[in-house]
């Protein structure tokens, strides 16, 4: 069976060959006479004969895709020319099973076609193709051309040129040795292979997993690829799938190593970019990789942690699983911000808001694990107005161990007042506790709606304000034809940090040495404006920072361990460092996750 990735592209592969929106065509091709793969592929990622008929092309068949609706095989010329820039093989869309044999030579009579993954609006680089192809078998059993090893060596240094006056590198002649992204499409539908490579992402629930052919580039301690900045692409990424059963796929965790050669041709997708597509997988081999532990708060300390647990909701089957990792692998902290917890129904969407069936379904197995019993206190959203899956309602929620800490109970919060800062005998209070921040303000249009308690630890008041800012979905991925790259979530995600930055500069205008604690899934990375944003002039610093640069990652996404999970603090917390903080990694780097967050902690003394 296919993976649902590949599946995915299928469906989009038949709309491309069918959407003029889809397939880039040049107004004035090159004369089509006896051409080869490499004449086709050309200099650039745009084929000189796109939009026109070719013949008799020939070639060897090196691998076949029978599955799914993207049906066709890959024809790799076994004559190369002396160009590297050009590549020697070409995917032939058949769109029934092909009839074609790996080893067959062959000649395609066909069409040249550009198909961008995901449709030209994504910004996605294409994949030159001939469709409605005639094929015919000149003989079989041919040796396949021998595959392209790359290696640490062969992938440059430097990820991709800068686009043209309209950001596309689409026409810019490719410079397969000075770029990344250059060199792949050099590459481009040949027959190509790694050897003995370490997993950077471990496998996917669609049979997909990360691995570097670089394995001293920004290495983390756990056996990663750290994306420690927007200039830090990690050129030695690259996506594994496989052409075979997903059965057989392996289930790989981060620092494992596929053993051997895994050999096939580099496709390219929409989700993840340049992939090779295996024949044949290296035998994996496990790295060892186990989940942390935090330590435990002392007496003196307060814990608070944020922990995205990925659209829970009571039909679940993960409650005990995280239950375990927040008494155990958390050491129960005092205070915890939940992030994703969706309603009583989850994705039905029949006006449900509340989530107290959810809420406590996890609670229940927090005891049954052997912690204590959290009390909590949220604010059901307006329906269907927060984002996330639709019917979701998807909200942050504190819990709070009642034995450690207190809840500071101020009436007046709901889903639309918005919360604000009073001053009582010098000290800063809530207007309602919990309560929203800005919830009309249109940077959290369809969004999640920042909520603020009121604790007490030990006599001492701490402001907590839990937060879910806006995803990166929209944004071109790092391998897209416009370098660099449009980040456009960053507007809505921009305006909102400014809001929190705000709102925490009215709680120290009020009491300069407030305790105040700005965490959750923030979606972008430490870095990033939006951070710097949240930061503003000193009110907050996000403590991962706090940790040496190779730890600082809370998410593994294509192969970049990065950060988008934050804990920020106000100055009163900072000033004598005795903070301490931990990223936890018990979800982020393994096949078998419950989330794709790893939950932070700090611990500090109010």
């Amino acid at each position: 069976m296919p993976s649902r990735s590949s599946a995915r592209l299928a469906a989009l592969t038949v709309a491309a060959v069918c959407s003029a929106t889809s397939v880039v065509v040049l107004t004035s091709p090159a004369h089509a006479d006896a051409v080869r793969v490499h004449d086709i592929q050309g200099t650039t990622r745009l084929s000189p004969y796109a939009g026109q008929k070719v013949a008799d092309v020939p070639g060897i068949v090196t691998a076949v895709r029978d599955y799914g609706s993207s049906k066709g095989f890959w024809l790799q010329d076994p004559t190369p020319d002396d160009n590297p820039a050009t590549s020697e093989g070409v995917f032939v869309f058949t769109s029934s099973a092909p009839k074609a044999a790996v080893g067959d030579s062959v000649t395609v009579s066909g069409t040249v076609s550009e198909y961008v993954p995901g449709g030209t609006a994504s910004g996605n680089q294409s994949v030159t193709e001939i469709t409605k192809p005639v094929v015919t078998t000149v003989s079989t059993g041919n040796p396949v051309p021998a595959p392209v090893v790359i290696g640490k060596h062969s992938v440059p240094d430097r990820y991709t040129p800068a686009g043209d006056a309209n950001g596309s590198v689409n026409s810019t002649q490719l410079a397969p040795s000075t770029y990344a992204l250059d060199y792949y499409e050099s590459l481009e539908g040949m027959n190509v292979q790694v050897a003995n490579t370490r997993v950077v992402t471990g496998t996917d629930p669609y049979s997909e997993l990360w691995v570097t052919v670089k394995p001293g580039e920004h290495r983390t301690p756990r056996g990663g690829t750290l994306y420690g900045s927007y200039d830090a692409q990690n050129t030695g990424r690259l996506q594994i799938q496989s052409l075979g059963a997903t059965a057989d796929f392996p289930q790989a965790n981060v620092g494992d190593t596929l053993k051997g050669a895994t050999t096939g041709p580099l496709d390219f997708n929409q989700y993840g970019g340049y992939t090779l597509v295996a024949s044949s997988l290296g035998t994996l081999k496990s790295g060892g990789l186990e989940r942390e532990t935090t330590r435990k708060q002392s007496a003196g300390q307060l814990a608070v942690a944020t922990y995205n647990v990925e659209n829970l909701d009571p039909s679940d089957n993960t409650f005990a699983q995280h239950a375990s990792a927040i008494v155990n692998n958390l050491r129960s902290p005092d205070v915890v911000s939940l992030e994703e917890i969706q309603d009583d129904n989850g994705a039905t969407d029949d006006g449900t808001v509340s989530a107290g069936v959810t809420v406590n379904k996890l609670i229940d197995a927090i005891v049954a694990a052997g912690g204590p019993r959290y009390d909590w206190r949220s604010i059901d959203p307006v329906n269907d107005q927060d984002g996330g899956e639709p019917g979701g309602n998807i909200r942050q929620v504190f819990l709070f161990n009642p034995e450690r800490v207190s809840f500071v109970d101020r009436a007046g919060g709901d889903s639309t007042t918005a919360v604000g800062v009073t001053k009582d005998h010098g000290k800063a209070h809530l207007t309602a506790s919990p309560g929203r921040i800005a919830p009309s303000d249109a940077a959290w249009n369809a969004s999640r709606k920042p909520l603020a308690g009121e604790f007490v630890f030990r006599g001492r008041t701490v402001f907590v304000i839990a937060n879910h800012l806006n995803s990166k979905g929209g944004d071109q991925p790092l391998t897209a034809q416009y370098q660099p790259p449009t980040r456009s979530s960053e507007t809505q995600r921009h305006a909102q940090a400014t809001l929190v930055n705000g709102f925490v500069k009215d709680i120290l205008s009020v009491q300069k040495d407030a305790n105040v604690v700005a965490l959750g899934d923030m979606n972008d990375f430490e870095f990033s404006d939006t951070a710097k944003i949240l930061e503003g002039r000193g009110e907050l610093w996000s403590a991962i920072k706090s940790l040496p640069k190779k730890e600082r990652y809370t998410y593994d996404y294509q192969g970049n361990a990065q950060v988008l999970d934050q804990i920020l603090i106000s100055p009163e917390i900072r000033r004598d460092g005795s903070f301490a903080y931990d990223s936890v990694h018990i979800n982020s780097e393994f096949h078998d996750q419950i989330s794709d967050h790893d939950p932070q902690v700090l611990r500090f003394r109010p």
